[in-house]
């Protein structure tokens, strides 16, 4: 009498375990599900890398996408680790109109031979146009990034240098062009539903961009990495629907953090004198994670809309 009531229970066990099993499978799937629903009806923006340089804090480097009905339409910086966000987002390199650069620093741009080597895999056939800024002598100009990745001669990869010369093979051609130096926002790019604007801001030595789309009627500005010094910003930024600043230093920062980069107080200054709709603060490093309650009382004292701290793949859709 008591085998069956053993058998039942062991049973039971089983039942639950497998029940258990099941449903953290699921969760353990939920990320991924929604990783690749971002965009799928209108104007979206993707965040695919929220943290800086640094490893240890597990977050992808500065890289961002939009979305246009459920197609990723424009990549913005490709930093250390955005490459598997990419794919984790279910955006295929074949979509892309363009790629935009605000700079060549590694955390912006680390991953984009990674991204250039998928998309040989990939069915396009439309010329891939890239866009960044001019060189000095502590960084190439986005032509010469390109070229000393891929150049036939003496690129870094110039096994896959065929991507740089008109395909005659049905691949496709990647157009790198250097975006010159301006005070005030200047058109860039222009296809159909999607426009971009740059403007040229102060990151230190590095020549920087930000960068505004424009699509559907809809505004998204990127900071980039800058000190928020002079009035380029705040022009690119008016009205924007969505506004993703850098939170790389604390309030308070001096030397060459500050040299780099603009605090809350600026941020928020920023944010308030263009009146955009929505604050997302991004390239979130070590420095600042942990003091968010300090950088949000900095921004609410002069900037009172919207505002959340991004995580890698976060989804804000432009409604």
């Amino acid at each position: 009498m008591k085998r069956p009531r053993l058998s039942w229970r062991f049973s039971g066990l089983a039942c639950l375990a497998f029940h258990a099993a099941s449903f953290l499978l699921f969760c353990a799937l939920l990320p991924s599900v929604a990783a690749q629903s971002c965009g799928l009806r209108g104007v979206a923006v993707q965040v695919l890398g929220s943290g800086g340089p640094e490893l240890q804090d597990k977050r992808a480097s500065s890289s961002y996408l939009v979305w246009e009905d459920g197609q990723a339409k424009a990549l913005i910086d490709a930093g250390g680790g955005s490459a598997l966000r990419f794919g984790e987002s279910g955006a295929q390199m074949s979509q892309l109109d363009v790629l935009l650069f605000t700079h060549f620093h590694v955390d912006h741009s680390g991953d984009y031979s990674a991204l250039i080597k998928s998309s040989w895999f990939e069915n396009r056939k439309a010329p891939l146009p890239i866009y960044g800024p001019v060189g000095n002598d502590f960084m190439p100009s986005t032509a010469e990034f390109v070229s000393d990745l891929f150049g036939d001669k003496r690129g870094a990869y110039r096994y896959l240098s065929e991507l740089l010369e008109p395909g005659e093979d049905g691949s496709y051609q990647m157009q790198p062009h250097n975006v010159a130096p301006s005070s005030t926002p200047q058109p860039v790019f222009h296809s159909a539903g999607l426009g971009a604007f740059a403007v040229s801001v102060i990151h230190g030595s590095v020549p920087a961009l930000a960068w505004r789309i424009e699509a559907r009627g809809k505004v998204i500005v990127f900071s980039g990495d800058t000190n928020g010094e002079g009035e380029g910003l705040v022009q690119l930024g008016r009205n924007a629907d969505l506004f993703i600043a850098h939170n790389a230093v604390p309030e308070g920062a001096t030397g060459i953090e500050r040299r780099l980069h603009m605090p809350p107080s600026v941020i928020g200054q920023i944010a308030a004198d263009a009146r955009v709709k929505k604050l997302v603060l991004s390239h979130r490093m070590l420095r600042t994670l942990g003091k968010e309650s300090q950088t949000e009382s900095e921004i609410r004292k002069r900037y009172s809309g919207p505002l959340q701290f991004a995580n890698d793949l976060d989804c804000f859709p432009i409604k």
